[in-house]
Parts: C-alpha cells; sequence; structure tokens
C-alpha cells in the first residue's frame, strides 16, 4: 500500500499529467485535422466520418505527447512543493530523494507501458486504416462531393453543376457538360439525379430532363428529352493499383525485415530499420525525462529566490536529450553501423540522473532543518 504521503503526490502528478495530456492533444488533434477540411468541402466527408477519420491520427500525436505531458507536470508538481517547503520539509523527516520521487517514477512506470502499448500496436494500426481510408477517399468516386452551387471539374473535360445535394446524396438540378468528343460536345440537363462509380468511371443516372448535342462539323443542333438517362464519365486514376506503405503504419518486426515487403524501396531500408528500434527504444525518454525533472529540482540546498534556474536546467537538459535522441536516429538511418548511438543517446541519462539522485540524498536532516530555519527567521525579519 502506498503511504498516505505518496498517495497525496501521486494524486497531484496524475492529475496534472491528465489534463496537460488532453490539452496538448486537443491542440494538436485541432491543428492537424484542418489539414483535411478539405475533404469535408471537395470529397463528400460527413462530420462523424471526419472526427472519425482525424481521429485515427490521435495514438500517433500520444506517442509524442506523453514525454512532454510527463515531463511538464513533473517539473511544476516538484517545483511548487519546492516553493511551498514542503519537500525541505520531507527531507527533514529522513526521506531521500528516491522516497520523495516514488509517486514520480510509478507515475512513469505507467506512461512507459502505455508509450508501449501505442508503439507495438496502436500506432501502426490506427495510422493503416487512416492511410487505407485516405487512400479510399482521395481515389474513390463515390466519396466525390459535387459541390453545390458551382462548377466542378470530374476531368479535363467533363464539367458538372449540382443547385442542391440532399441528406440522401440524391443530386438536384443538375447540368454536365462534356467534352470527350471534341466534334460533339454534349449538354445534358435533368431535375435530379445521382453519381456512382462503375468500373473506374464515373456514372450519373439523371431523371427528367434533356440532352443537347452540337455537331461542329454541320453545325446541326439536336436535343432529346428523356424521363431517364445514364451518362458515363471517365475519370482521371493513378496507375498503381497498390500503395506502398509508410513506416507508422507497419509492424515492429516489418519494420526490422523490411527485406520481406516488395513496396518498399532498397534506398528506405534504414529509415524502416530505425523507425522499428525507435518503437523500442523512445517510452525509455518517459523515464529520462521523468529523472531529469526530479534530479534538478530534489538536488541541491533549499533557496528563497525560487527554482527559475533549476527549472531552465532541466528544460534545457530534456531538450538537449530529445535533439540528441532525433539526431542521432538521422544519422542512423544513414548508416546502421551507428545505431548503437540511437540507445546511448536515449538511455545514458537514466544512469547519470540515478547517480546524482543517490549522491544528493546524503545530506543529513539536520542540515535541512537548519536551512528551513534560516528561512523562516529571514521570512519574519521580511515581514518586519
Amino acid at each position: 500500500m502506498m503511504k498516505s504521503l505518496d498517495r497525496y503526490l501521486f494524486a497531484q502528478l496524475f492529475a496534472g499529467f491528465v489534463m496537460v495530456a488532453l490539452a496538448l492533444v486537443c491542440v494538436l488533434w485541432l491543428t492537424q485535422s484542418l489539414r483535411f477540411v478539405e475533404m469535408i468541402v471537395n470529397r463528400g466527408l460527413g462530420i462523424g466520418m471526419f472526427v472519425y477519420f482525424t481521429a485515427l491520427l490521435l495514438p500517433n500525436f500520444l506517442t509524442i505527447i506523453l514525454p512532454v505531458a510527463l515531463f511538464s507536470v513533473v517539473t511544476f508538481v516538484y517545483a511548487r512543493l519546492n516553493m511551498d517547503r514542503e519537500l525541505p520539509v520531507m527531507r527533514a523527516c529522513g526521506m531521500s530523494n528516491w522516497t520523495i520521487a516514488k509517486p514520480a517514477l510509478i507515475l512513469t512506470a505507467v506512461v512507459m507501458m502505455a508509450s508501449y502499448a501505442l508503439n507495438l500496436y496502436l500506432v501502426p494500426k490506427s495510422y493503416e486504416l487512416f492511410r487505407e481510408l485516405q487512400w479510399e477517399l482521395r481515389h474513390s468516386a463515390s466519396h466525390l462531393l459535387l459541390r453545390e452551387g458551382a462548377f466542378n471539374e470530374l476531368s479535363s473535360k467533363v464539367t458538372v453543376y449540382v443547385r442542391e445535394r440532399t441528406k440522401e446524396g440524391q443530386l438536384l438540378g443538375i447540368l454536365v457538360h462534356d467534352e470527350s468528343d471534341q466534334t460533339r460536345p454534349v449538354t445534358l440537363m435533368a431535375e435530379r439525379g445521382v453519381l456512382v462509380e462503375v468500373e473506374g468511371s464515373a456514372r450519373v443516372i439523371m431523371f427528367e430532363g434533356n440532352r443537347q448535342l452540337v455537331d461542329r462539323h454541320s453545325g446541326k443542333f439536336s436535343m432529346l428529352y428523356f424521363d431517364r438517362y445514364t451518362h458515363d464519365v471517365p475519370l482521371k486514376r493513378q496507375a498503381a493499383t497498390e500503395r506502398a506503405p509508410e513506416a507508422r503504419e507497419l509492424m515492429v518486426h516489418q519494420l526490422l525485415e523490411p527485406e520481406k515487403n516488395r513496396l518498399i524501396g532498397t534506398h528506405d531500408y534504414g529509415k524502416f530499420i530505425v523507425e522499428g528500434h525507435q518503437r523500442i527504444i523512445s517510452p525509455f525518454l518517459c523515464l529520462s525525462n521523468a529523472l531529469a525533472a526530479v534530479m534538478f529540482l530534489t538536488a541541491g540546498h533549499f533557496s528563497r529566490r525560487g527554482q527559475g534556474k533549476r527549472i531552465m536546467m532541466a528544460v534545457a537538459g530534456v531538450i538537449l536529450l530529445q535533439v540528441a535522441s532525433l539526431g542521432m536516429a538521422n544519422v542512423s538511418a544513414k548508416n546502421l553501423d551507428l545505431l548503437p548511438l540511437l540507445y546511448i543517446a536515449t538511455v545514458l541519462p537514466i544512469p547519470v540522473c540515478s547517480f546524482f539522485m543517490s549522491w544528493n540524498k546524503k545530506r543529513s536532516a539536520k542540515s535541512v532543518a537548519r536551512e528551513l530555519e534560516f528561512a523562516a527567521q529571514a521570512d519574519s525579519m521580511k515581514e518586519a
């Protein structure tokens, strides 16, 4: 059972972590979802499908957000405890740095398990669904939205105008102008109709309208009234029928053996292998960040002037760690012989921070109590 003090610290850390993580997720989701607004306007994506489509990116965001949120919360909570003189009191009671850091380390273990769940399963599965849905929306005419009150180009020679589109997908007030045959351009008008995809082409089925045709050689104009008429429109399509996978949508074992996937180019093998190793090692960034924050905020003597310098040192250390990790990943992708440097850059801060935390615990409870006494006397003199 956790002691009451441990529960007190853990409750503050956990509540702060959840709030910071949710705030960062909302900000990232909002900024990233704006890139796909055009799919609502041009591709017929409903609001519900749009939310689902963009929500598939959230697991990928969380792998970036979790270490940042954890570091921010640990830094804030322990800095506030220091300013409120709760940490010096804990030291005066004989608690070591490791005992004080215990709640933060428990939260770190939870976050690391969540990171592994994301890296090993949720991220590749969700991103694979995202890419498949994105591919379908971009290459399927069934998801094409004809904008109301605007001329829509289905191809370089076919233009469609729709006055209104109902919730059921029915088109009202249709005009289709087709110049596929330059000598006999066709214009069709109808009261209502639908757009469907059939064997690689867009088929417009119209009701209660007319078909107008002009023969440019003879100059003869003809009009045909119809109750039902079908007009096929060929669409531009990419030649490739298979899409090459991205690294984020593959499982770790697939990333470590890219040569087994024929759709991956040999020049991309290094990038995929490094991505696989990053999935394995990146959760340890959570532990490195948490230990860095705790080390800087529990080390040294109590200061009434605040913890600004220590906080800046912790932030600088974590930024340096992130830069080193990204730099080693880029270098290793070009030369796989340097791959051990990626592990060193990520894991090295853990023993370093652990050493300084253990070395700093040798301060006696009497010295800490003396610091608190001096601080209290200084406060009373200031008030006087």
